[in-house]
C-alpha cells in the first residue's frame, strides 16, 4: 500500500497527540489507586467513543476498571485484530509535583509518558488515520487497557487470554527498544519467596544452641544464584532480604525475595523445580519456598512474520527497523504463549522507563502511529 497519506496525516496531527498525551500524563494512575485509574480509563473511553469507537469500561472490585472497545464492529464476520496497553504506571500520586509534564530539546517528560500512555495515543491516533483516510481493514479493531500490567496482570489476565483467544493477532503498544526497535521476544517472569526458620539464642552465652538462619538462608542463596551458569539466557537477580532482630540474637527466620527472567518457556519448569526442591544444609533448619514462574516468555517465533510485515511497511515510510528481546514482561508474554501471533514494542520511541528522566521523542509520534496505522491495514 502507499503510506505516505498515512504518515503526511499523522505529521500534521502530532500537535494534537501531544495534547492529547499531556492530559494523560496529568491524570495520575499509579496501580494502588482505583480512583486515579479509573479517572485515566474514562478519558480514552470518552476518546475511543469520540472517534466511533464503541468503548466500555470493565469494571472490578479491586484494582482499576480497564477498557475495551471496538472498531469497525461491521467486521465481526472476520477474527479481530487486537491491541493491547495498559493505563497503570510505577508512580505513586503526588510525582507529578516533581516530575510535570514538559517539552525540552524535542524530548517530552513526564511520569508514565513513555511507559507507556503514548503507545495508547499511538493506537488512538493509527485508527483516526485510517478513518480520515477511509481506509477500513479487513477484520474489527479491539482496544483493551488494562490496568494492573504494571504489578503482574492479575485483575484481567482472563480477559486478556479470552480477548487474545478470539483474536488473529495480537500488537503491543508497550515502548519500543533502544534505537526505535520492535520488541519480538521478552523473557518469562518469576519471584520466588524463600523463609529459612531456625532457633534463637543468647549469640554470646550460648551460641551453641541457636541455629543461625541468615547463615542458612546464605549458603542457598550461593547455590541458587549458580543456576544460570547451567542455563544460557536465564538470569537470577536476589532483590531483597530480611533477617533477624539484634546482632546479640542468633536469628530464628530470615527471608529472601528472587526475581527471575527465563528466556524459553520449558526453563520455567526447571528453574522451579531446582528452588522448590531445595534441601536445607543445616537439619536444624527448616526451608518454607514459595512462588513460580508468573508470566511465560514471549519466543521470537509468534512475532517473526509480523515483524517482517512491519519491517516492509517501515521501510516505505523511510524508517529501518529491527528487533530485540527484552528482559522484561508484558502482557505480550501471555499472548504469545497462546500460539497467537504478538508483536510488542510498537509504542513510542524513548528512555527512562521507571526512571527520573522518562521522555519520549515527539518526532516519532507520528511515524509509530502511521507504522501502527499501515500494519492495521495491511494484516
Amino acid at each position: 500500500m502507499d503510506v505516505t497519506p498515512l504518515l503526511d496525516y499523522a505529521k500534521a496531527e502530532q500537535r494534537s497527540m501531544l495534547e492529547c498525551l499531556r492530559q494523560s500524563v496529568e491524570i495520575e494512575s499509579p496501580s494502588n489507586s482505583k480512583p486515579g485509574v479509573d479517572r485515566l480509563a474514562r478519558f480514552f473511553a470518552a476518546e475511543f467513543r469520540k472517534c466511533g469507537g464503541k468503548a466500555h469500561l470493565v469494571e472490578h472490585p479491586v484494582a482499576g476498571p480497564a477498557v475495551w472497545a471496538e472498531f469497525w464492529a461491521a467486521k465481526r464476520n472476520q477474527k479481530p485484530i487486537l491491541l493491547l496497553g495498559h493505563l497503570d504506571t510505577v508512580w505513586e500520586i503526588g510525582t507529578l509535583a516533581q516530575m510535570p509534564f514538559r517539552v525540552r530539546g524535542g524530548k517530552a517528560f513526564g511520569p508514565g509518558i513513555l511507559d507507556m500512555k503514548s503507545g495508547i495515543v499511538i493506537g488512538l491516533w493509527a485508527i483516526r488515520a485510517l478513518q480520515a483516510l477511509r481506509i477500513s481493514p479487513t477484520s474489527p479493531i479491539h482496544f483493551f487497557l488494562n490496568s494492573d500490567e504494571e504489578v503482574s496482570s492479575v485483575a484481567f489476565r482472563k480477559v486478556i487470554l479470552a480477548e487474545a483467544q478470539a483474536a488473529r493477532a495480537v500488537l503491543v503498544l508497550e515502548p519500543a527498544a533502544a534505537g526505535g526497535a520492535l520488541k519480538t521476544a521478552r523473557k518469562g517472569v518469576g519471584e520466588f519467596k524463600i523463609t529459612v526458620h531456625g532457633r534463637s539464642a543468647h549469640a554470646g552465652v550460648n551460641p551453641t544452641a541457636g541455629v543461625n538462619a541468615i547463615m542458612e538462608l546464605i549458603r542457598q542463596l550461593i547455590t541458587i544464584q549458580s543456576f544460570p551458569l547451567s542455563q544460557p539466557g536465564l538470569t537470577i537477580n536476589v532483590g531483597r532480604i530480611e533477617g533477624g532482630t539484634r546482632s546479640n540474637v542468633v536469628p530464628e527466620r530470615a527471608t529472601a525475595w528472587i526475581d527471575v527472567r527465563i528466556p524459553r518457556l520449558h526453563d520455567g519448569a526447571v528453574i522451579e523445580k531446582k528452588i522448590c526442591s531445595r534441601k536445607p544444609y543445616d537439619p536444624g533448619t527448616r526451608l518454607e519456598i514459595e512462588g513460580g514462574i508468573n508470566r511465560p516468555p514471549m519466543e521470537r517465533e509468534m512475532a517473526a512474520a509480523l515483524f517482517r510485515q512491519a519491517r516492509a511497511l517501515g521501510r516505505a515510510m523511510g524508517m529501518e527497523l529491527t528487533e530485540a528481546s527484552s528482559g522484561g514482561g508484558s502482557d505480550g508474554n501471555f499472548t504469545a504463549a497462546l500460539g497467537v501471533p504478538t508483536l510488542d514494542g510498537l509504542g513510542a520511541v524513548g528512555d527512562g522507563a521507571h526512571a527520573r528522566h522518562e521522555h519520549i521523542l515527539i518526532r516519532e509520534l507520528p511515524r509509530r502511529a502511521a507504522l501502527l496505522a499501515a500494519l492495521l491495514a495491511t494484516l
